[in-house]
């Protein structure tokens, strides 16, 4: 049975029964970021330490930065990859975060940016079913690498990327929350196209994939307002339909970044309120099954 993960501000909350309980063994840390893979579920507490779930429900530090803030966690049967501020990647190397060298020197990386003109930063990271890993630069595009050593720039910059995950069931499909829409590759993200119609704004923050159906929120700009969360096929053209069975009109914030979630049929997203909604069907019909939960940080659903 599907396990949903909500990390928030102060602690990590976990499905029981129809709502969200504490996990008492990840205490009231702050969670930045969380992954599943291969039945272990990965995380990142108060910024600076990477975490694992053991067998028995309580939580291990695996690793700590000393100099950057941690900013997502990827885990791979490969190995374990972490992106961080300044748009740096570590990989984990028995007990240490170890560079990735190669990713200091991906062709355009002086040009990479934020809107506010602070550092740019590693905002997510995927690995598609193919073995290549895709790690979302704000502001920077997408660099990927075939082989886990070298890496490539993809996508233009400009299309202003927060998100990008991998389709669970497709080897060659990579998909990105960008403020120009949806984009989508479907050669393991050596081009890319842009899907937007449907949509009352272009600026997405986060996507998931629930069997056959892409989900993305938009709202109408980095501030936030009239937030929603939209549903599509993956075929070109396919236009975009509002979620709304369950659901307010709007949401007043962001559905940020790693804030939507899904696991076969099970889907589950944020709110910048602290509600937590579920959908068993995929997006269609929705139940609020939280609220007044602390800041929310990232959903998980393993």
């Amino acid at each position: 049975m599907s396990e949903l993960l909500v990390g928030t501000s102060s602690g990590l909350f976990a499905t029981n029964g129809d709502g969200l309980q504490p996990d008492p063994g990840f205490g009231t840390r702050s969670v930045t970021a969380l992954a599943a893979a291969t039945g272990t579920v990965w995380g990142i507490a108060d910024r600076r330490t990477l975490v694992r779930r053991e067998p028995d429900g309580s939580w291990t530090d695996i690793a700590a930065s000393a100099e950057l803030d941690l900013g997502c966690v990827l885990a791979t049967r490969t190995g374990v990859h972490v992106g961080t501020d300044e748009a740096h990647l570590f990989r984990l190397e028995g007990e240490d975060l170890s560079w990735v060298k190669a990713f200091e020197s991906v062709e355009g990386r002086d040009e990479w940016y934020t809107p506010w003109g602070g550092p740019p930063a590693v905002r997510s990271m995927a690995a598609d079913l193919a073995g290549r890993l895709h790690a979302n630069v704000h502001v920077g595009g997408i660099p990927r690498s075939v082989d886990g050593e070298r890496w490539e720039p993809t996508i233009d910059i400009d299309a202003d990327v927060h998100q990008v995950i991998a389709h669970p069931g497709e080897p060659d499909v990579v998909l990105a929350a960008g403020a120009v829409g949806l984009c989508v590759s479907v050669d393991g993200g050596a081009n890319w196209r842009t899907e937007r119609d449907g949509l009352h704004s272009s600026y997405a923050r986060a996507v998931a994939v629930s069997g056959d159906t892409v989900l993305i929120s938009a709202c109408t700009g980095p501030h936030g307002g009239r937030g929603a969360l939209y549903r599509t096929r993956l075929e070109a053209g396919a236009g975009f339909e509002k979620c709304t069975a369950g659901l307010p009109e709007w949401f007043d914030g962001n559905i940020d970044s790693g804030w939507v979630a899904a696991s076969g049929s099970i889907v589950a997203f944020g709110t910048p309120d602290g509600e937590v909604y579920r959908s068993e069907d995929a997006g269609v019909r929705w139940s609020r099954i939280a609220a007044d939960v602390p800041t929310i940080r990232w959903l998980c659903v393993t």
